[in-house]
C-alpha cells in the first residue's frame, strides 16, 4: 500500500532561494530526494549562480517571482536579514516554506509569519536541524523532567554566519532543543557575553530558570580552538549526555539495588544507607543526514501525513528566548 501511495502521490515542486554554502547543500539533497521535483533556485549573485547551474544541471531563475510561480514549496537559505521579506513574498504566492534558522531577524516578524502562514493554510518549518540529530532522537525517550541542564556549543571561527550574534548563530539550536526537553514556563534569564572579533557577541553564556524548578546553563562560542556540541541532563533517576557532534548518547541510570547483586554489578551506598545500582546504557543511533531528514519531515507535513517537527511556532518561540538573552547583554 505504501509503495502504491508513493506512486500515486505527485512529487512536490520545490525551489531553493539563496545558493550560498548551505543553499548548495539543500539543492544537492533535494535533487536526490524522490519526494521532490527540484524546479530550480534563485540567488542575487548571477555570475556564481550560472556556474552552479551549469556544473550541476540545476535551473537558475534570475527572478524570484518567476521561481515562486513554478513551485509548491521553497527552502529559504538567504542571510537572516532577508528571511522575512522573502518569506512574505513566498506566502503571498501560496508556497509552503522551510526557513533556515533563525526564522526572522525580529520576534514580531516571526509571529507575523506564523499568522500569515496559518491564514493561507501553508506549512511553515524552521531549520533547527539538531532536532533530527540521531543522538537527540536516541535520548528523547530517557528524558523525564530534568532538573539541571548544562549545554556547550563551541565552534572554531568562521566568517560565515557573522551577520548575527552567536546567540542567533549557534545558541538558538540549543534553545530550541531546551524548550522541547523542559515543558515549563521560563521564570528568569541571566546572560553575559563578549564581542571579540565581530561587532556582536562571539561568546555568550545564559542561565535560564523554569517554573518547575529546572535550571539550564548554556554556553556558545564561535571563537573556540575546538568544536563541541554537548548537552548534559540531570534528573531524578538518570544522568544523560547527548553528544550532537559525535552523534552519541550515554545514559547513566540509578535504581534500587537488587537483594542479590551479581559480582560485577555496580552498587553504591548513599549517606542514608540506601543501596543503589548504577546502569550504563548507550542507546543505538542510526547514521542519518539531518538536513535530508528535515526535508522528509517537511514533505510529510505538506502531504498532510503529520505535523512538522519544527513549526514556525517553534522557531518563533526559540527566537523569542534568544532575543531575551540578547537583551540581557550590554552592547
Amino acid at each position: 500500500m505504501f509503495i502504491f501511495d508513493q506512486i500515486l502521490r505527485p512529487m512536490i515542486r520545490v525551489g531553493v532561494i539563496g545558493a550560498g554554502h548551505l543553499g548548495k547543500i539543500h539543492l544537492k539533497l533535494l535533487a536526490e530526494n524522490p519526494k521532490y521535483d527540484l524546479i530550480g533556485f534563485f540567488d542575487t549573485n548571477t555570475e556564481t549562480s550560472e556556474v552552479l547551474a551549469t556544473n550541476n544541471g540545476y535551473r537558475y531563475y534570475s527572478s524570484i517571482d518567476e521561481l515562486l510561480t513554478q513551485i509548491d514549496a521553497a527552502c529559504i537559505v538567504t542571510p537572516t536579514p532577508f528571511h522575512f521579506e522573502v518569506a512574505q513574498k513566498a506566502i503571498n504566492h501560496g508556497v509552503h516554506l522551510l526557513i533556515e534558522k533563525p526564522i526572522t531577524p525580529s520576534v514580531n516578524q516571526a509571529y507575523q509569519l506564523v499568522k500569515d502562514a496559518r491564514e493561507k493554510n501553508l506549512i511553515g518549518v524552521v531549520g533547527h536541524v539538531e532536532r533530527f540529530n540521531p543522538a537527540y532522537s536516541a535520548a528523547a525517550s530517557f528524558i523525564n523532567e530534568p532538573k539541571f541542564i548544562e549545554i556547550h556549543r563551541l565552534a572554531e571561527f568562521n566568517p560565515r554566519g557573522n551577520d548575527v550574534s552567536v546567540i542567533l548563530d549557534l545558541m538558538i539550536h540549543d534553545i530550541d532543543i531546551l524548550l522541547q526537553m523542559v515543558k515549563s514556563k521560563i521564570t528568569s534569564i541571566d546572560a553575559n557575553g563578549a564581542a571579540v572579533v565581530s561587532s556582536s557577541p562571539d561568546i555568550a553564556s545564559a542561565r535560564i530558570a523554569f517554573e518547575n524548578g529546572c535550571v539550564a546553563n548554556l554556553t556558545a562560542s564561535r571563537i573556540s580552538l575546538k568544536n563541541m556540541r554537548r548537552t548534559r541532563l540531570f534528573q531524578k533517576d538518570a544522568y544523560i549526555t547527548i553528544d550532537f557532534l559525535a552523534k552519541k548518547t550515554e545514559v547513566v541510570r540509578i535504581k534500587e539495588a537488587p537483594k542479590n547483586p551479581e559480582p560485577f554489578d555496580m552498587i553504591l551506598q548513599t549517606a542514608e544507607g540506601e543501596k543503589k545500582q548504577i546502569y550504563f546504557e548507550s542507546p543505538e543511533t542510526t547514521e542519518v543526514n539531518a538536513i535530508a531528514e528535515e526535508h522528509n519531515d517537511f514533505a510529510l507535513a505538506i502531504e498532510g501525513s503529520k505535523d512538522p517537527n519544527v513549526s514556525f511556532e517553534h522557531g518563533a518561540k526559540a527566537l523569542e528566548v534568544a532575543q531575551a538573552i540578547i537583551d540581557k547583554l550590554e552592547f
